[in-house]
């Protein structure tokens, strides 16, 4: 039973795909705000291969889901498959959030707003700065993208280097900002570490389970440097450790992953979800565990 009503075919579906997906804790935030607003919806999560999104989008579509968060690996290939994508995302590269209306599938990117509102929000000022962002995938496409109208300058680190320069030329491009793609060789990261004012890490490395890893050895942060882990699950990773035992201050996955499902969940629903709420879930379960 949800919302003091039974699941039935008049039931709107929400959810969220990738692979893995295990580690998800969307559903458990958008669920507590479909019940708090008493809306007749309910919010899932699925693992689709690669292999299978393009079955799995047409599936969806078919079948009349109301909404989609798209995670990794899954936030750049998925706009072959879409009818519409807002001009943002399409300048990205990248989407995070579909919505389904009347078979027309429209895609958007909420990561962009929702990780400079969490930059924002913690304090740390923008513009002028220069930035270190670890990955080239959906997610450093977005922030890079919100950072670029700000910032001054910005580095792409990534193990296969030719995707970082790749998306380092699209920012110049597009943006005209000064932007330079790397490789993630520990000589590279302690270069660029010392010449930058925030770095972001926007790779699944120390997501669980595998949380004792870093993207980046301890001995290569500085006190000076701005950490923004964007993963949430765990709340504090193996590299928000290290920056925070030699002093950094630091930034988790948590506020932008709340502001990025509020700005889809209002999308979607019309309705403007309960942010506190959704946060105190989210802690409520990664506490839990």
């Amino acid at each position: 039973m949800l919302n003091n009503r039974y699941i039935n075919a008049r039931t709107k579906v929400l959810c969220v795909i990738g692979h893995p997906i295990e580690h998800s804790l969307s559903p458990v935030m958008h669920n507590a705000a479909i019940k708090e607003l008493i809306l007749d919806y309910i919010y899932l999560s699925f693992d689709v291969p690669p292999q299978d999104l393009e079955k799995a989008v047409l599936g969806f579509k078919k079948h009349d889901m109301k909404g989609i968060n798209v995670t990794i690996p899954h936030k750049e290939t998925i706009m072959q498959y879409l009818d519409q994508i807002d001009p943002l995302a399409e300048k990205i590269g990248a989407v995070n959030a579909v919505k389904n209306e009347g078979g027309v599938l429209l895609g958007r990117n909420t990561d962009a707003l929702g990780a400079k509102q969490a930059l924002m929000g913690a304090g740390f000022k923008i513009e002028g700065k220069k930035a270190l962002i670890l990955g080239a995938g959906g997610a450093a496409r977005a922030i890079s993208f919100a950072l670029s109208e700000e910032i001054d300058e910005i580095f792409i680190s990534n193990r296969t280097e030719e995707r970082a320069i790749k998306l380092a030329k699209e920012l110049q491009d597009k943006t005209k900002i000064k932007a330079t793609g790397k490789d993630m060789s520990e000589k590279t990261l302690k270069t660029l570490a010392n010449s930058v004012d925030i770095l972001i890490n926007t790779t699944p490395i120390g997501m669980y389970p595998k949380i004792e890893i870093s993207p980046i050895s301890k001995d290569l942060l500085n006190e000076n440097l701005f950490i923004f882990d964007i993963i949430y699950n765990p709340l504090q990773t193996r590299l928000l450790k290290d920056a925070k035992e030699i002093g950094s201050k630091t930034l988790n996955g948590l506020d932008m992953f709340i502001n990025q499902g509020a700005l889809a969940f209002e999308w979607w629903t019309g309705k403007k979800p309960n942010v506190k709420l959704m946060k105190a879930k989210i802690i409520e379960q990664l506490d839990n565990k």
